[in-house]
């Protein structure tokens, strides 16, 4: 999985990576990645979170890494069929904000265990919810997030949720309620290899039979 991230980020354009991961196994990326250099990283560090924290936490580790500049965060057990160039490039164009990638998803019973955009109608996002019992629209918010320098200051002042970590969800809603907040649809397939044990067998299936990260 985290060979297709890297795939999808440098095939993007976004060469210059940090990969944050904990546990006991952290050095098994060291020893798979290396440099990076095999993968076409410009620049491939590594971060060591001390626990979950959750996903912002763990954004936070690489505050120093990008400088407080812009970045792109992406799970590495997202795995999308078409390319992130294209969000990539318009995110390169975006002058301030942040950005996320939505799939559609017409399976009602699976939304309500994902994140999901609330549209108004100007099609802007006017909220994401975690895990609704009622998704207010048909799309899933995918492990893919771009954010402009202000996120740096956001970080701090996050609380933890109920299951004790920081929420990216939190961060997105700060930019949704500033009205700062652009999505891109993207088509094809996408799927969240650790969401569940069958979820990632269908991701599996479908990168054996069709590939992954298509231009």
């Amino acid at each position: 999985m985290i060979e297709y991230t890297i795939e999808a980020l440098v095939g993007a354009g976004v060469e210059e990576i940090m990969i944050v991961t904990g546990g006991t196994h952290a050095g098994e990326f060291l020893r798979l990645l290396g440099n990076g250099q095999e993968y076409g990283c410009d620049r491939l560090l590594y971060a060591y979170q001390e626990k979950p924290g959750g996903i912002a936490e763990a954004l936070g580790l690489a505050e120093h890494f990008v400088e407080r500049g812009h970045c792109v965060v992406m799970l590495a057990d997202n795995v999308f069929e078409e390319s992130l160039r294209p969000v990539v490039e318009r995110f390169r164009g975006q002058e301030y904000g942040a950005r996320i990638v939505l799939a559609r998803e017409d399976d009602r019973e699976h939304l309500r265990h994902l994140g999901v955009p609330e549209l108004d109608g100007e099609s802007r996002i006017s909220r994401i919810l975690e895990k609704p019992d009622e998704p207010p629209s048909e799309y899933a918010v995918t492990g893919v997030y771009f954010y402009d320098g202000a996120v740096w200051d956001v970080l701090p002042t996050l609380q933890p949720s109920g299951r004790g970590e920081l929420e990216i969800t939190d961060v997105n809603n700060w930019y949704v309620e500033r009205g700062a907040m652009e999505y891109d649809v993207l088509d094809g397939f996408w799927g969240d290899a650790g969401e569940s044990i069958d979820a990632y067998y269908a991701v599996n299936d479908f990168v054996r039979r069709s590939g992954a990260n298509r231009s």
